[in-house]
């Protein structure tokens, strides 16, 4: 089997890493294609308008000067002889629950793993100062093995949430919906070195649907939260409706 891995950190980050380390003990064919530098938030981008570079910087790390979705992109489209048997996406340095997923990174490069026909996992760590990286690296492990031996349905991406704790401190693995969160807090505005007016993207929303079932309740209580995500966004309960609503033109 070989895996791909990537991540939204850069190519330099310790998630990644510790997932590099981790995946090399229950695989014997691991290649790493993420971006130069951090690329949190960059969701499922795609460089068009410029080619893009890509330079080795370890033993079968590859970075590129791209987005997440470029890294996967060029590593199951051609840039290798041989293709990906599974993709996984991590470990990302902070929380993708609920909204999060909408622009992360993290996310996106599992996404676009899936939408070229591989298995994928996006693994994040939950906390404020990340530390327990082996946490979540062995959590990655047992769901890679899990997915070899027990494959899921092809359109089923997983969206894993470790909490910042000792591995032998979890409560357990949940399956669990995306929760939500309330409305961004405000921009930041601030001015350059120059005087011109700068604005920063705000901090996220707090926790707004994030009852029992939700990411957030499992991660809250201790538990390895796993949100199964899928590519097609059609409402399909919204259809018909939506028939009868354009039979008035």
């Amino acid at each position: 089997m070989r895996l791909l891995l990537s991540n939204d950190d850069g190519c330099h980050a310790p998630g990644l890493a510790a997932l590099r380390a981790a995946m090399a003990t229950v695989c014997d064919d691991v290649v790493t294609v993420a971006p130069d530098r951090n690329r949190s938030g960059a969701s499922n981008s795609l460089t068009l308008e410029r080619p893009l570079r890509v330079r080795e910087v370890d033993d079968n790390v590859f970075a590129v000067d791209g987005t997440p979705t470029d890294c996967v992109h060029l590593a199951t489209t051609g840039l290798f002889d041989e293709d990906a048997d599974m993709v996984v996406s991590g470990i990302n340095t902070g929380a993708n629950l609920g909204d999060d997923v909408l622009y992360s990174g993290t996310v996106a490069a599992a996404t676009e793993g899936r939408s070229l026909g591989l298995p994928a996992i996006a693994i994040s760590l939950v906390g404020d100062a990340c530390v327990h990286y082996d946490t979540a690296a062995r959590v990655a492990v047992s769901m890679v093995r899990l997915l070899v031996a027990h494959p899921l349905p092809a359109d089923t991406i997983l969206n894993v949430n470790v909490p910042d704790r000792a591995y032998e401190d979890l409560a357990g693995y949940r399956a669990t919906r995306l929760g939500y969160r309330h409305r961004a807090e405000k921009l930041i505005a601030d001015r350059d070195p120059r005087g011109r007016r700068v604005y920063w993207i705000g901090p996220a929303g707090a926790q707004a649907d994030a009852g029992p079932g939700t990411d957030f309740h499992a991660v809250n209580d201790g538990f390895v939260s796993i949100t199964p995500l899928q590519i097609d966004l059609t409402r399909h309960a919204s259809l018909s409706s939506l028939s009868d609503w354009l039979d008035r033109l």
